[in-house]
């Protein structure tokens, strides 16, 4: 990717960590307008009965029970996030539908996951790629392509970088550079990251949050 593109991060990753623990418990108010934008990643990815898909990022697991019921009894899912505070909320969530014995949670960095090669159908990531520096989202995918099988889908959701930043983006952008730990989620190029990761992109869903570029992605390997 041109790193001079894209805002650097800023903050590390155990400033993140420490933050999401704190907001974790009103995560779900604070993020509500991102929940449309992350259902249309989980149909856009299409999960099918039998599937093994993980969820890098899972947060407080709003669309985890979704991937457990579509890859049903048959399937399993796994999670990673870097929050333990995030992944206590998320464990409730799951308990609470009964789905605890289909979905597996790990607390790790998805640019170094503790998984084996080929072993996910399908990986779903909803506004995290942004959280990472530029290097290590280059590593994040490269994991993906490591642990997803042959022919395997990602679904990518993320706030992207316009050719021309309208004035929200801008304005977005000025807070990221004075706030980089509260707002620490900033737009990428995450159709290039994919393809020079040696993704395939299947499809793209453009839309807008706020203003800003949203884009739904689904690569291959």
């Amino acid at each position: 990717m041109r790193n001079n593109s894209i805002s650097p991060v800023k903050r590390s990753k155990a400033e993140a960590r420490s933050n999401y623990n704190r907001l974790s418990r009103w995560y779900d108010g604070l993020a509500a307008s991102e929940a449309k934008y992350r259902r249309m990643g989980v149909a856009a990815l299409a999960v099918q009965p039998g599937e093994s898909v993980l969820e890098i990022g899972f947060g407080t697991g709003g669309c985890l029970p979704d991937l457990a019921w579509q890859v049903g009894t048959a399937g399993f899912v796994c999670g990673i996030d870097l929050s333990d505070g995030m992944a206590a909320v998320a464990r409730e969530r799951l308990s609470a539908a009964n789905l605890t014995d289909r979905v597996a949670l790990t607390l790790g960095d998805a640019a170094y996951t503790p998984f084996g090669e080929g072993c996910f159908d399908a990986i779903f990531t909803s506004f995290t790629l942004e959280l990472f520096d530029t290097p290590d989202i280059t590593r994040v995918l490269g994991e993906c392509q490591r642990i997803l099988r042959p022919a395997g889908r990602l679904a990518v959701v993320a706030l992207v970088k316009a050719a021309q930043p309208n004035l929200a983006e801008r304005v977005y952008e000025w807070f990221h550079a004075k706030m980089p730990v509260a707002v620490d989620c900033r737009p990428i190029l995450a159709q290039s990251a994919l393809r020079e990761t040696g993704f395939e992109i299947d499809r793209v869903i453009s839309t807008k949050m706020w203003g800003l570029p949203v884009e739904v992605i689904v690569g291959r390997t």
